[in-house]
């Protein structure tokens, strides 16, 4: 008896009683962002219950990467997902320009809603994230939105003395200390009647020699303007390095834990922020095996008694990386009853 299908069939489903829902995730992946975004799908569908459709948008050399890693998951995998693959689309006008903005193809993000006009709501995610938590949890917020409210971000900073926006943006921003773009729900119904796209492009003549973090300016220009548009949710759905790199500067994550891993600064594929790297590394390694899912969390348990990890103040915020995860973990019963994680001992364990 083949026991991965089955096992993985428990993790995933929780016996989930939306059937019907279909949770919208776009990436764009240019250059070298292929394997990243490849392990970033799979700790999306790791932990999600609802079937997810992936909008990729990446340059043609690239497509069959993407097809030939989705081919080799196994059917029980691929039967949760399907998935759209788009090479990058930009106004012919300057064409060039928008492509290079910022990271690489990273702009295409705010022509989604002219692009994929028949779909409603999406979640967008840079390629550098990691779900600890499945996305019917943040696809939730969605729920929470008021009749004007389009998109959704979490905050730039908690730490007006950290605060980038505050202390050296050129350009307007929002709010205190301006939004992060990482992650972000898009109403994609209610931007095209707003009309998005065509509020932002003459922001972006005005403003283009000002800004710094491309498409992120940009949006922190819109949403200065256009407050009541946007739903601000915390920063335990875009943690990053930042919030713990000089100290615990997330007062959510402390509380609940990080939900969504924001590795900016290629902090997953360096050595700058050995903790983020170390998650970075398990995930990596996970392959829909009964073994996989064992070795994931303890790996990053363990991984926090490095001396390289300890050593750094993101190191010494364990609990905010495991306590999520552990939480997750935990709802699988049958996997913890059956010790197939080894943990559920002690709470030390997990």
């Amino acid at each position: 008896m083949n026991l991965i299908p089955i096992l993985f069939s428990i993790f995933l489903i929780k016996e989930y009683k939306a059937e019907d829902q279909i949770i919208n995730l776009s990436v764009v992946a240019c250059g070298d962002r292929a394997p990243e975004t490849l392990v970033l799908l799979k700790s999306a569908l790791m932990f999600s219950r609802p079937k997810l459709h992936f909008f990729i948008f990446s340059e043609k050399n690239l497509h069959n990467q993407f097809i030939d890693q989705f081919n080799e998951w196994p059917k029980f995998v691929q039967d949760k997902f399907n998935y759209s693959i788009f090479e990058p689309k930009f106004p012919q006008n300057n064409r060039e320009e928008w492509r290079k903005l910022f990271k690489l193809c990273a702009s295409q993000r705010i022509f989604l809603p002219d692009i994929l006009h028949q779909v409603d709501s999406l979640l967008y995610i840079d390629t550098d994230v990691l779900f600890l938590t499945g996305l019917e949890q943040v696809w939730s917020h969605f729920k929470n939105f008021n009749q004007t409210q389009l998109a959704a971000l979490a905050p730039e900073h908690e730490d007006a003395n950290m605060g980038w926006y505050n202390r050296f943006a050129r350009h307007p921003f929002y709010g205190r200390l301006g939004l992060n773009s990482g992650v972000m729900l898009m109403n994609l119904t209610r931007m095209r009647e707003f009309d998005f796209v065509g509020k932002i492009l003459p922001m972006y003549q005005t403003y283009r020699y000002n800004i710094t973090w491309g498409d992120q300016c940009l949006l922190n220009i819109l949403f200065k303007f256009h407050p009541d548009r946007l739903y601000e949710y915390d920063c335990s759905w875009n943690y990053r390095p930042d919030h713990c790199m000089y100290g615990s500067n997330c007062r959510a994550a402390e509380k609940n834990g990080a939900r969504i891993l924001h590795g900016c600064r290629r902090v997953f594929q360096t050595e700058k922020e050995p903790a983020f790297r170390q998650i970075y590394k398990a995930f990596e390694k996970y392959n829909f095996t009964e073994e996989s899912i064992k070795n994931l969390y303890i790996e990053i348990r363990d991984a926090f008694e490095k001396e390289s990890v300890k050593a750094t103040y993101c190191g010494k915020a364990k609990d905010i990386f495991l306590k999520t995860l552990k939480k997750e973990l935990k709802q699988h019963k049958k996997l913890l009853e059956e010790k197939y994680l080894n943990v559920g001992q002690t709470n030390e364990e997990l």
